[in-house]
């Protein structure tokens, strides 16, 4: 499966020491936090689509669909366990196109292509037996589940308007579907709302009045069936690409209390196929530019106030299953990272990657899953990168990405560092900000402790590569197919931090004073 290197080669420690090393302060604003994520920011999802799903002449996803996925692996079991605790969403394209056998549904199709179909393919479906091994697995596994409802059942196509689904939602499958999630005990944290119907759509739109009247609907199903309000899963919505006219009207028809979590995708990348890909991910102006999406986001929420705020449900990259050249090697994690760093700056509660599994955007690789390189960056983020979200300031380098957060596990903070250079290292000093006055300077900080450092790089040095170091060793799976242990490596207080080129860096701080992390 793997040729299990001891150390990373010694070629990259050299070429990182030759690079042009920068210096660089960083200014951490800990007297007051700036946004709040979920505790379990990190998500992934799992997906519909069967293996005839192919796009750019090469069908990735194989068994990774959610009704062809083996669940008996270890190497999945222990991926997900790893996290204790992870959560999922189960949904994607194919979700409004999903019947669930149960109630008044006797037949039982297996998704077909069909040229006419929803994305190509015919409608499919979730049998309760299947339902019943998914639960058993999540409950093994310790999963935090989302479940994405099929939003066009009962509705026709228009026959004016290409793309447009009309008529009122029947919500009589979805009731029959609660009733036996509920009398099997299956715990559901959040149901979400359609997938990607909102403003334009893909592949298939709703008004978003006729969606404000609908979520009315399920939320009043949900109040309904779940009557104990500690046990009542929460109402997401709408689970498709931020459209402001679209959001606004949405949610002024819904009004208050209904929709728990406002949800929206990201995928700002750009099709999978895009040569130009590899150039994007290191571009930091173009990186830049999806801020604009959080931001709109993050005003339509302190606008009508949803009680768990904005969510990324879904955020693969690249479109159609991802760049088979570059979602899964290390390169990618400059791109996620920074996505995850940049969307809880504007309070995004939780970050969903499309997907755990299946297409080349997996966190396994869809055949061996074995984990690739953003598995190991999502896994330290979770572990290491409180909900308290700090600001901070520096020079203005764009190449040097940095984040703060509290530190999961108190005290401290923990920072993330991307350095998207090619031939610049740099070398970092802190500061700790002075509270109330911005006319006086800084603290220079000056720790006592010994700092928490997990250094990020590609195995051969070539950010195209699939393996990825952590502290100079290489991140494989145990013969046992356990995750490798990902200790920290302690380094002198009084030392600059130094972050190599095209690298990935997380640095837990515990003697750091940030009046937000008390």
């Amino acid at each position: 499966m793997y040729f299990k290197f001891t150390f990373c080669p010694i070629i990259l420690l050299l070429w990182a020491s030759l690079s042009f090393a920068q210096n660089v302060n960083v200014v951490i604003h800990g007297a007051a936090s700036i946004a709040k994520t979920d505790d379990n920011f990190v998500c992934v999802t799992l997906d519909w689509w069967p293996a005839e799903k192919c796009d750019y002449n090469q069908c990735p996803w194989g068994k990774a669909g959610i009704l062809n996925l083996d669940l008996r692996y270890g190497a999945l079991i222990n991926a997900i366990k790893a996290f204790n605790p992870l959560r999922i969403k189960v949904g994607g394209s194919l979700q409004d196109n999903v019947v669930y056998k149960v109630g008044e549904v006797s037949s039982c199709p297996n998704f077909m292509k069909r040229e006419d179909g929803l994305f190509g393919f015919s409608q499919g479906c979730l049998s309760m037996e299947r339902w019943d091994q998914l639960n058993r697995f999540f409950n093994h596994t310790g999963v935090k589940l989302t479940f994405g409802l099929n939003a066009l059942f009962g509705r026709n196509g228009s026959q004016t308007e290409k793309g447009l689904w009309i008529g009122d939602w029947q919500p009589q499958n979805t009731r029959d579907f609660m009733q036996y999630t509920i009398s099997k005990g299956y715990k559901v944290d959040s149901y979400e709302f359609g997938n990607q119907l909102s403003g334009s759509g893909m592949g298939a739109k709703v008004d978003a009045k006729q969606y404000g009247k609908d979520v009315i609907v399920l939320k009043n199903l949900v109040k309904e069936l779940y009557a104990h309000p500690e046990t009542q899963p929460k109402v997401l919505g709408p689970g498709g690409f931020y459209e402001e006219k679209w959001f606004n009207t949405f949610l002024e028809v819904s009004g208050q209390g209904i929709v728990d979590g406002l949800t929206h995708h990201i995928y700002n990348l750009g099709p999978g196929d895009d040569p130009n890909m590899m150039n994007k991910i290191l571009d930091p102006s173009y990186l830049n530019q999806v801020s604009q999406t959080y931001k709109g986001v993050s005003d339509v929420v302190n606008k009508f106030r949803p009680q768990l705020g904005a969510w990324v449900s879904e955020s693969g990259g690249a479109l159609n299953g991802g760049s088979k050249d570059v979602s899964r090697t290390f390169a990618d994690g400059f791109w996620y990272l920074d996505q995850m760093g940049m969307a809880s700056t504007y309070d995004q509660k939780v970050f969903c990657r499309q997907a755990l599994i299946g297409g080349n955007y997996g966190l396994l690789n869809a055949t061996t899953f074995v984990p690739n390189p953003d598995y190991y960056g999502a896994l330290l983020w979770h572990r290491l990168m409180g909900s308290t979200v700090l600001a901070v300031t520096k020079e203005s380098d764009p190449d040097l990405r940095v984040y703060a957060h509290c530190a999961k596990k108190k005290p401290g903070v923990s920072l993330i560092f991307i350095n998207l250079s090619k031939d610049r290292s740099f070398n970092i000093t802190l500061s700790n900000a002075k509270p109330g006055d911005a006319g006086k300077p800084n603290y220079e900080f000056v720790g006592k402790q010994n700092r928490e450092e997990y250094h990020l790089r590609a195995l051969t040095g070539d950010i195209k590569d699939d393996i990825v170091c952590l502290n100079d060793v290489p991140m494989v799976q145990t013969d046992s197919e356990d995750i490798p242990a990902m200790d920290p490596k302690l380094v002198d207080a009084s030392t600059p931090i130094s972050i190599a080129a095209q690298s990935i860096a997380y640095v837990t701080i515990r003697d750091f004073e940030a009046p937000a992390c008390v």
